[in-house]
């Protein structure tokens, strides 16, 4: 365990304050309480930084990025819309600047109505992030939104098999070493 670790989420989801956005933060808590010995977490809901319109650069924007390029782990997540990511996710990867992940270690979380469309975001979602710089060393989380009321149970038995490689990961990118 490190000592002070920090975990970022970003969500895409167009409702402000939506069940994406809590099981993001949830994933955060458990990624950094299992990797840090004090914690913290910070989560930027794209439904609130984009409610006053979408031009950047403005300050939420560039505060967001300021917490994206400092935490050595993003969770990204987002519902899938149509078999995808949503346009305000997709909106806010797009106005990053080449290379903006580089460094960190990101762990996408895709919210589905049906299991048919449960993978379809993260195989999407992935190779954006991966282009931007990011490393992804530790599979998605995918959920239904019927399983939402079981996420504590889903986020131990996710962190359970998948904190020890997230953590040599973040060891690695903080040594310089691509994960």
């Amino acid at each position: 365990m490190t000592d002070s670790f920090a975990v970022t989420a970003v969500v895409g989801n167009p409702k402000r304050l939506s069940r994406t956005l809590t099981t993001a933060e949830a994933l955060a808590a458990a990624i950094a309480a299992g990797i840090g010995s004090e914690p913290r977490t910070s989560s930027t809901d794209l439904a609130e930084l984009y409610r006053d319109g979408i031009e950047p650069p403005h300050d939420g924007f560039e505060h967001a990025l300021d917490r994206i390029r400092t935490a050595p782990v993003l969770v990204v997540g987002t519902p899938v819309y149509k078999a995808s990511y949503t346009g305000l996710l997709k909106l806010f990867l797009d106005q990053l600047p080449p290379g903006a992940l580089g460094g960190t270690v990101a762990v996408p979380v895709t919210v589905a109505a049906s299991a048919e469309h449960r993978l379809l975001a993260d195989l999407q979602l992935r190779p954006i992030l991966a282009e931007l710089g990011a490393s992804l060393p530790v599979p998605s989380l995918t959920l239904r939104e019927q399983e939402l009321g079981d996420l504590d149970a889903i986020l131990a038995s996710w962190a359970g098999a998948n904190l020890p490689a997230l953590a040599a990961a973040v060891g690695r990118q903080s040594a310089g070493v691509p994960a």
